[in-house]
């Protein structure tokens, strides 16, 4: 946004997870609604851990959905399949394999805490999204949580610094538990304008919708 752009502008906020692949859904459908209303969005991305006993060494993910959700493998399968389609025609590349890992990502939500102070968050949302569905890396990893902040134009060693503190663990707590306080128990939720809640991907349709109600309240 420069100092000329006139469009308007409305706050929304995302809870969401890295490893929730309809956060990413989401949010590229709600991108379609912002570009077709011309619109612009004051963003802000919320932590939510999907899986926050995971253990450090994660879970195969298809072991992990059937033990979660009582999928069986041909509905896991499915699943896949049909984020796979989704993705593609949102223009965001999911890859499946028979080891995918589903991860604890509490240090990822540090990190994005701390990219929020440096104006950065939202890029390193995106970075961790497509390394973790794209590039089928674990976001639990240190490394790959760096190569993700440089992606994001952000620097790695303060970065580092910045996880090794230990300062972003209070704040990151206390979010979730703001939000989870308010009934928030799926994601993605997205509440536009301090006001309207969706959860789940809502499709571009029904985002735009909500984003012309805004618009017009604020008239």
């Amino acid at each position: 946004m420069t100092e000329t752009d006139t469009r308007p502008v409305v706050q929304i906020d995302i809870v969401s997870d890295v490893v929730c692949p309809w956060c990413i859904v989401g949010f590229r459908q709600l991108d379609q609604a912002l570009q077709s209303q011309n619109v612009l969005a004051r963003l802000r991305w919320h932590p939510f851990e999907l899986n926050p006993n995971m253990p450090p060494e994660g879970q195969n993910l298809r072991e992990h959905i059937i033990e979660k959700y009582g999928s069986t493998p041909e509905q896991s399968q499915q699943s896949r399949d049909r984020l796979v389609q989704i993705g593609a025609e949102l223009g965001f590349q999911f890859n499946f394999e028979d080891d995918s890992r589903i991860v604890n990502t509490f240090a990822a939500h540090q990190l994005l805490d701390w990219a929020e102070t440096q104006g950065r968050q939202h890029p390193l949302k995106m970075a961790l999204f497509h390394s973790y569905f794209t590039e089928q890396q674990d976001v639990s990893d240190v490394n790959v949580l760096l190569n993700a902040v440089e992606a994001a134009g952000l620097d790695a060693q303060v970065a580092r610094a910045a996880l090794a503190s230990g300062d972003h663990i209070a704040p990151v707590r206390e979010k979730q538990q703001f939000w989870t306080s308010r009934g928030i128990s799926g994601v993605p939720s997205m509440v536009f304008g301090g006001k309207y809640l969706l959860t789940g991907a809502q499709g571009a349709e029904t985002y735009a919708q909500v984003l012309q109600r805004c618009l017009t309240e604020a008239a």
